[in-house]
């Protein structure tokens, strides 16, 4: 078993510490989704909707959230995704298909590769021509040259494998 930032090498967790650690960021997850879904849109006359600042603070960090989903680690990996999904909601559209992109880019493996299949499942539920701007955003990389031409190809295979 791999050291956390909990315990150094060698020791390893409790189950019943790992389960109630398990709860908690379930219980913070549903938290997060019901302050992302109960914001709705607001009309001319409404105030704003209310800010999330910890999704806030996470808008800079979309890409290092995809490479750590994208490495599978036990049960990490799907609340990681779950919290993925709920800033690209969050911070649409921008966000979302840059999530997409990421995930479509650094997905090397049928199973990475499927993250971005079901995540674009759970946010084209919601949010209106996201396969067309998740294109844009991916031809948008390629033209700036922000991509390395290995990362270019994987993205293409990826492309071709789930159209």
């Amino acid at each position: 078993m791999p050291a956390s930032v909990i315990t150094p090498p060698g020791l390893t967790l409790h189950d019943g510490v790992r389960e109630a650690c398990d709860r908690v960021i379930q219980l913070l997850l549903l938290n997060l989704q019901k302050l992302v879904y109960n914001r709705g849109n607001p009309n001319l006359s409404d105030s704003p909707p209310r800010p999330v600042p910890f999704l806030d603070a996470l808008k800079s960090h979309v890409r290092d959230l995809c490479v750590e989903t994208l490495r599978l680690e036990r049960k990490r990996f799907l609340w990681q995704h779950q919290l993925l999904a709920l800033l690209a909601v969050y911070s649409a559209p921008h966000c979302a298909t840059d999530a997409l992109f990421f995930l479509l880019t650094l997905a090397r493996t049928q199973e990475e590769l499927a993250l971005a299949t079901q995540l674009y499942a759970v946010l084209s539920s919601c949010l209106l021509d996201l396969l067309p701007a998740t294109v844009k955003t991916c031809v948008c990389q390629i033209h700036a040259g922000r991509l390395p031409e290995p990362q270019i190809a994987q993205l293409f295979r990826n492309l071709a494998l789930v159209v």
